[in-house]
């Protein structure tokens, strides 16, 4: 696992569902090698789509650039040491936000 604590950017999450997103992140980092960015967000995203329902989307990476649109309560962008985490579930049309 990687030592320190995570920063969250930017997030409209409730903080019981960041926690948890948080909490996968440093879970999949122990699972994963560091480097395995794809490895990480699909575990990453199965926890979320257990937990929350279907429609749950991950990035990971140093370096990264994006545009999307996502239900309300359901985004949240953090780092962790060198690593940056964007988890944010689907819109539909009614309920989307964009970042």
């Amino acid at each position: 696992m990687l030592e320190g604590k995570a920063l969250v950017e930017d997030t409209d999450m409730p903080l019981q569902m960041q926690i948890h997103a948080m909490s996968s992140a440093s879970q999949a980092l122990d699972h994963h090698d560091v480097s395995d960015y794809k490895s990480i967000a699909g575990y990453i995203k199965k926890e979320f789509d257990s937990k929350y329902g279907d429609g749950w989307q991950c990035v990971v990476g140093s370096k990264f650039g994006c545009y999307f649109s996502h239900s309300r309560g359901t985004f949240i962008y953090f780092s962790m040491e060198s690593l940056k985490f964007l988890i944010f579930k689907v819109a539909s049309s009614s309920t989307s936000l964009s970042h």
